[in-house]
């Protein structure tokens, strides 16, 4: 079977229709050359070029044979390109799971960022819970997670993307809206919206030790899986609820978000999840983008005003 170098020798000669002025094209002397196009011709059977002392023509199966080879030549080239456009993580596919909070702020200027400067990544985003990510990150169902919290896991590599601090969700009818310098006493006694414990959620237990730590005693009323879900009901006047600062780009008529004093380690982390044995050049560029934008978050984050 012929080389692809014999193919560029060819096509070559065919442009040119003069060994000579083909050789040196080819960076290469003039023997080496013939010899290219006999080989060839052998390959093949057949003959591609009629040659006289004074001219070289092409002959009805080299013009046919010319047509199919620079089509492969064209093909080679384009594959060699993928292959390192891959390899550099220009290219390619990478399936992003994330905890539902992620989405509030962090994930679309990421997915905007990608789409600007990495077109040709694609980007498929799946919600799940923090343990459903590590599991379909080890089954190879996913490539990257944003998880809650850094939840180790042999053959699972986690880095921090977020920390954030809790916010107090209140109804804006509430005496605490307007309330200055809000401490965790001030929780004492309320009606409050607790998020439910569950293996997948740190917030019940972080929240329920800095009630205990601080010897306060709010009145649990509910206990909900999700902040959209809090938020709603935040809005009803039916209770307050501590919330990570994300959650404030959730827009509620009736909710506003007042920063609240709390002990140091008190405060919500978004972690990055991959597999030590990651072999997805895309997922760098993914993961640049997620750092990037988590950094920028962090910089320009602003407590709400009354109007948020």
């Amino acid at each position: 079977m012929f080389e692809l170098a014999q193919l560029r020798c060819f096509t070559t000669v065919a442009a040119e229709l003069n060994f000579r002025r083909a050789a040196q094209r080819l960076h290469m002397t003039q023997p080496p050359l013939s010899r290219q196009i006999r080989l060839l011709e052998h390959q093949l059977g057949v003959a591609l070029f009629v040659r006289s002392t004074r001219s070289v023509a092409l002959t009805a199966a080299g013009r046919a044979f010319l047509i199919e080879a620079r089509s492969l030549l064209e093909r080679a080239e384009r594959a060699t390109q993928a292959a390192r456009r891959i390899a550099a993580g220009d290219i390619g596919s990478v399936t992003l799971g994330f905890v539902a909070n992620a989405v509030y702020s962090l994930l679309p200027p990421v997915v905007a960022d990608l789409r600007r400067r990495q077109p040709d990544i694609d980007l498929a985003l799946h919600e799940m819970t923090s343990s459903e990510q590590q599991d379909a990150l080890l089954a190879r169902r996913i490539d990257l997670g944003i998880v809650r919290g850094a939840l180790p896991r042999p053959g699972v590599r986690s880095e921090r993307l977020l920390r954030e601090p809790f916010l107090l969700a209140v109804h804006r009818n509430h005496p605490l809206a307007d309330h200055p310098d809000l401490r965790v006493e001030d929780l004492d006694g309320l009606d409050f919206l607790l998020y439910a414990h569950s293996a997948w959620q740190p917030f019940n237990e972080l929240i329920s030790g800095l009630f205990r730590s601080a010897r306060v005693q709010p009145n649990s009323v509910q206990m909900l899986g999700s902040t959209l879900t809090i938020l709603s009901l935040v809005n009803a006047d039916l209770g307050v609820a501590l919330v990570p600062h994300s959650a404030s780009a959730i827009r509620y008529d009736g909710v506003v978000f007042r920063a609240i004093t709390l002990p140091h380690g008190v405060d919500s982390e978004l972690h990055l999840i991959s597999r030590e044995d990651d072999d997805n050049p895309a997922c760098n560029a993914v993961r640049l983008a997620l750092h990037s934008a988590a950094e920028q978050e962090a910089h320009h984050r602003l407590v709400p005003d009354q109007g948020r």
